[in-house]
């Protein structure tokens, strides 16, 4: 089993930065990839931003230049760095882990708010 411990979260005005870190735990063998996702309140989770084992990254088009990924491979921790932040940033914020098998793993997410 694997468990994923989400950290960072908080209420932040327009224009400011958030870190969240995303620590992975348990039977992890061939991770795939790392990333984060959100959902705002009456809308589906989407993507927010992934980064590969070999460290490939994909970002959501409305984060590019503002977001950044990164993995620190020895702690199995996942880090998403938000920087001009806007209130459609709001949103729970998760984090999820592929392996190679196709086996998926959630965190149990963290509030993001963003005031303009």
């Amino acid at each position: 089993q694997v468990q994923l411990v989400e950290s960072g979260g908080g209420l932040v005005q327009a224009g400011g930065s958030l870190r969240l870190a995303c620590a992975a735990s348990g039977s992890i063998l061939s991770i795939a990839y790392m990333g984060w996702y959100r959902q705002a309140p009456g809308k589906q989770r989407d993507s927010v931003a992934i980064i590969t084992s070999s460290g490939r990254t994909n970002y959501a088009d409305s984060v590019k230049g503002r977001f950044t990924i990164s993995r620190d491979n020895a702690k199995n921790t996942v880090y998403l760095e938000m920087n001009s932040l806007k209130p459609e940033d709001t949103a729970v914020y998760y984090c999820n882990l592929r392996l190679l098998s196709g086996t998926g793993y959630w965190g149990q997410g963290t509030q993001v708010t963003v005031s303009s």
